[in-house]
């Protein structure tokens, strides 16, 4: 397997209508609905980094602030930001497209968490992220401080050793 691949190697472009089956009563896009969208297309740009079965983690905070109306054509681009030991993390942007209106907007975003596996569903180690372009890098550099976020927020991790989120809040070893 190799040892680094390139942010862009990962990159995983879907693209659906919204129906009449994928809307509330509002004849909007039901939220559940996009979530899956979403896992799908970023699962996809985590099997791209790591060429391996990969189970989904987490997923961020995924607000709800645009609606997608029915019979717009919605995209999601999803690409892995960084990569840990088994793990890597995935930028989902999702715009929606009046194609008859020709209005395209940019709804959501979201990081998802995904865990390269073997067949016994044990972690297994992935390749190196390396970023290329300045908005590759600022997402790689975030990453960390969002993954030491996430654990804290698991539990999983003391908030005395996030060193990451520290650094963002300037705080001393007095906290």
């Amino acid at each position: 397997m190799a040892k680094q691949k390139f942010a862009k190697e990962s990159v995983t472009i879907m693209t659906e209508m919204v129906l009449p089956n994928d809307t509330n009563t509002l004849n909007n896009l039901m939220g559940g609905r996009l979530m899956h969208w979403m896992d799908i297309s970023a699962a996809i740009a985590a099997q791209k980094h790591c060429n391996r079965i990969v189970v989904t983690a987490s997923a961020d905070s995924i607000s709800f602030k645009q609606p997608i109306n029915l019979g717009n054509v919605v995209t999601l681009r999803s690409q892995v930001t960084r990569s840990f030991n088994s793990s890597m993390e995935v930028f989902i942007e999702v715009t929606a497209e009046d194609i008859p209106a020709r209005k395209k907007i940019m709804t959501h975003r979201a990081f998802f968490t995904f865990v390269a596996v073997d067949l016994n569903g044990r972690p297994i180690e992935i390749p190196e992220l390396v970023p290329e372009t300045p908005e590759e890098t600022e997402l790689f550099e975030g990453a960390l401080r969002r993954r030491q976020l996430r654990l804290v927020l698991a539990k999983r991790m003391k908030p005395e050793d996030a060193v990451e989120l520290k650094s963002i809040f300037n705080l001393d070893d007095k906290g």
